[in-house]
């Protein structure tokens, strides 16, 4: 389970984030590009854009049920 303490600070601030648990796997990236970025240094996603629709929502929601290591969360500030 994502822990918002441990998000990463790339994360705009909203419910969504990622936390240092992420593996770079791409799927949150292919599932909701309009609110996942590569963070290329780092080698892990972020947040770069809170769902701003209901299909941005489903989306994000899709990405947080289907991520791997549980590194999404939506409990963020």
């Amino acid at each position: 389970m994502a822990d918002a303490a441990n998000k990463y600070p790339q994360n705009i601030t909203g419910s969504y984030y990622v936390d240092d648990q992420c593996i770079d796997c791409d799927l949150c990236r292919e599932t909701a590009p309009a609110n996942f970025k590569r963070d290329d240094d780092g080698g892990h996603s972020f947040v770069f854009k809170q769902p701003e629709s209901d299909d941005e929502r489903a989306l994000a929601e899709e990405a947080l049920a289907g991520c791997p290591v549980e590194a999404i969360g939506r409990d963020g500030e």
